[in-house]
This record gives C-alpha cells, sequence and structure tokens, in this order.
C-alpha cells in the first residue's frame, strides 16, 4: 500500500484536515512546476499528488489547494459559467472542502453558511437528514460527495430541495460510474472492509449510475447535466487534471 494510501485509510479525516493546513507550504513549493495548473490558487505544478482509498489515482490531488478534480471542475463551472462570484449568494455549504472554505467565507458578496455534523470547518452541527433552516432560505447549496455516505438519501435530498429558494441552484456531486444506468447498493454489506470493496471507500454505502439525475429530479429539481468533455477541450482538461467522464449535476429549484 502507498503512502498516501495509507495515511487516508489509517487517519480519521479531521485529523487529516487539520494537519493539511500545516502541509500546504511544504507541498507548494516541492512540487512547484509548469506542467499543470490549479485554477483554484492559479499556480502550476510539475505534477499532482496521487489519491484515492481503494483505488489511488496518479495526479489528481494539487499539492497548494488539496483539490481533487471534482473541486477544479467546480470552481472552472462557478468561475465561467455562473454569476456565484458577482451577485449577492446566500450560500449553505453541506461538509464545506477545505480547498473553498476560506475563499468563499471572504468572498464579500457571499452570505456563507456551513454545516456538517462531525466537519471542524462546519458552522452548524446537523444531519443532512433533518437541517436546522426554515424553507426557501439560501439562493445556493453545495453538498459534494455527500450523499454517496448517506443511507436514506432520498430524505437528504428532500431537505437540501427545502432549504433552497425557489429559483437558486445547488451542486450535489457524487462519485458516479458514466458507464452503468443503474445506482448499486446493498445495505447488508456494512463492514468497512467490504464497502471499499463494492463501493471504493470504507464509509460509502452506493456507487450512483446515470439514474442519480432522475432521482434528483424525482425530489423536484430541475437537473442540467454539465459534461466535462463538452465545455473542455483535451488540452485544457489535462492542464488542469480533470475527470474526462465528469458530469457536474447543476440542480434548480423551480419558481
Amino acid at each position: 500500500m502507498g503512502l498516501f494510501k495509507t495515511i487516508l485509510n489509517v487517519i480519521p479525516r479531521p485529523w487529516l484536515i487539520k494537519a493539511s493546513y500545516a502541509a500546504k507550504p511544504f507541498l507548494n513549493l516541492y512540487y512547484k512546476g509548469s506542467n499543470y495548473t490549479d485554477p483554484i490558487n492559479g499556480k502550476s505544478y510539475r505534477k499532482f499528488l496521487p489519491y484515492g482509498y481503494e483505488h489511488q489515482r496518479e495526479n489528481v490531488l494539487a499539492p497548494g489547494t488539496l483539490s481533487l478534480e471534482r473541486h477544479r471542475l467546480l470552481w472552472l463551472y462557478l468561475t465561467n459559467h455562473s454569476d456565484f462570484f458577482k451577485q449577492p449568494k446566500k450560500v449553505l455549504h453541506v461538509a464545506p472542502e477545505q480547498c473553498f472554505y476560506k475563499l468563499f467565507r471572504n468572498q464579500k458578496n457571499l452570505e456563507y453558511t456551513t454545516t456538517d455534523l462531525f466537519s471542524p470547518l462546519a458552522d452548524v452541527k446537523a444531519d443532512i437528514c433533518d437541517l436546522p433552516f426554515a424553507d426557501n432560505s439560501y439562493d445556493v447549496i453545495f453538498c459534494n460527495h455527500v450523499l454517496e455516505h448517506i443511507t436514506d438519501d432520498t430524505k437528504a435530498m428532500n431537505e437540501l430541495f427545502r432549504v433552497l429558494k425557489p429559483g437558486g441552484w445547488g451542486i450535489f456531486q457524487i462519485p458516479q460510474d458514466v458507464t452503468k444506468a443503474d445506482t448499486y447498493e446493498d445495505f447488508t454489506i456494512t463492514d468497512p472492509k467490504e464497502r471499499q470493496k463494492h463501493f471504493g471507500q470504507y464509509d460509502h454505502v452506493r456507487i450512483y449510475g446515470l439514474d442519480y439525475f432522475k432521482r434528483l429530479e424525482n425530489v423536484g429539481f430541475q437537473v442540467h447535466q454539465f459534461k466535462t468533455t463538452e465545455h473542455f477541450s483535451s488540452a485544457a482538461i489535462k492542464k488542469y487534471a480533470l475527470m474526462k467522464n465528469e458530469i457536474l449535476p447543476v440542480c434548480a429549484k423551480p419558481f
């Protein structure tokens, strides 16, 4: 087992978040180069770090922000395809990602709230299946790589729909196998090692297929599939180290 894979599987995630703050300056300097660019901080590197619990991916973890492919795709979408950084927004961020936390917190146009049961970055400790927020509260909601951990994901989706304002939108990224039509889930699998084998990570309960978008639509969202290959050239995908087949689910609540 490689060093990074061992660290991911042995050290609790809250500890990793805290430790990574201390490591970032060293990693940023050590990996400095010109082959790949992290659009979040605009810096370039000779390579990115590996990442993965069960199947480790090479060249995906940016040294400066510790962003992964999904984070860079989201940032590029927000920057180039939305008014997120331009118009006043009341934002809810479920399980806030470290690479965005300070940037969103310091953004003058955003009223920014974070929530999670365990994250040290959460303003409000809460269960996504029972959010302590009023109906129609937020203009934008981010909930990325959370739903695959939740047994009753429909209940969680309904909560996200409830607290989003009519006309608001959210991005709810998940690990997805786009070669499969149907989501694979088996709630009899509870052992962490078995979950890792079946679902790719010890604390996941499913792998979503293309029916994920229908699940979101079933609770009321209008879903736009923002496909990486339709918006980025092969050169850009390589430069930013994006996942070629990733689809960003942009979910709107109708008026």
